[in-house]
């Protein structure tokens, strides 16, 4: 992996960006990512977001508990989801992009579609995340290329309504490295800058619990792919079983948290969270923690 996308042995060590490394110079833990669902079918808020001027509201607010960047999305793809059509995707997306972005507040879109993609990065977006790492639309990676947007390729076997019946592994950790080199191959050959690329593993798509645990666990098997790495673990499904059965969705952001601690000191790139204000409170932990160790605290 890249030197500027690795925090050190404790997790928390300053390394310099690399030209082209999304996050900032100087950064001191993963990027915190937070989620702005434009949709009224999300699993993780009931659709609380759906109104534009909600969305840009709950964004603002995101960042005033320390998100870096905001991902904007405008289609569901919680498992057994039906796709949105291109038009209202746009409706969706585009007023909320250019609105944060205008604001000064780093974007990243989060959409399956070439045409959505280009028109939030013409709004401001600076990251295309892209939940199907450009197979869901042929057209993805020459708009990722023509761009020149950081792109976040995420491991992916098919759309919500089938990718349960395709989590088949002998070993999840080295098939979705396989898969997403592939993947990554494909990328770069139709020109997508390497250094642009950033990788997800795609937990809960087409995964099972043990599955996601495994990556997670194993994130330096994907690492061998030298590429800075994103994830997406915030109130899914694996971390609900950890809960009692009646618990809220709410109740899986200190899951949530203590993952993005135990990623921070993995050396992810950056975490995509639901409660940012949360996820920062248990990095500022490890931070406190780490300098602790390094005898700055006297």
């Amino acid at each position: 992996m890249p030197e500027a996308s690795r925090f050190g042995d404790e997790g928390l060590e300053t390394r310099p960006a690399a030209p082209g490394d999304p996050r900032p110079a100087g950064a001191t833990r993963p990027q915190v990512m937070g989620v702005v669902n434009v949709t009224p079918d999300s699993f993780s808020d009931g659709g609380r977001w759906f109104d534009a001027d909600a969305a840009i509201a709950h964004g603002v607010e995101l960042v005033a508990d320390g998100a870096d960047v905001l991902d904007v999305g405008g289609e569901s793809t919680r498992p057994g989801a039906a796709r949105v059509e291109p038009a209202e995707e746009l409706r969706r997306v585009v007023p909320v992009v250019r609105e944060l972005a205008g604001r000064g507040i780093r974007v990243s879109v989060d959409t399956m579609r070439a045409a959505t993609a280009l028109a939030a990065v013409e709004a401001g977006a600076g990251i295309i995340n892209d939940v199907s790492a450009g197979l869901a639309d042929a057209a993805m990676a020459p708009i990722v290329a023509e761009t020149g947007a950081h792109y976040v390729a995420m491991h992916w076997r098919g759309h919500s309504d089938r990718m349960d019946s395709l989590a088949e592994y002998g070993d999840a950790a080295r098939e979705v490295r396989d898969e997403l080199a592939v993947r990554v191959d494909a990328l770069v050959a139709a020109g997508v800058a390497p250094d642009r690329l950033i990788l997800d593993p795609g937990l809960g798509f087409a995964k099972r619990g043990a599955q996601n645990w495994a990556l997670l666990g194993r994130l330096d098997v994907l690492a061998e792919l030298g590429l800075p790495i994103l994830v997406g673990a915030s109130r899914k499904r694996f971390l609900g079983t950890l809960l009692p059965d009646d618990a809220p969705v709410e109740a899986r952001d200190l899951p949530t948290a203590v993952v993005s601690v135990l990623l921070a000191q993995a050396g992810a790139w950056g975490v995509r969270v639901h409660d940012v204000r949360g996820t920062m409170r248990a990095l500022d932990v490890l931070g406190a923690w780490q300098s602790g160790r390094r005898g700055q605290h006297t």
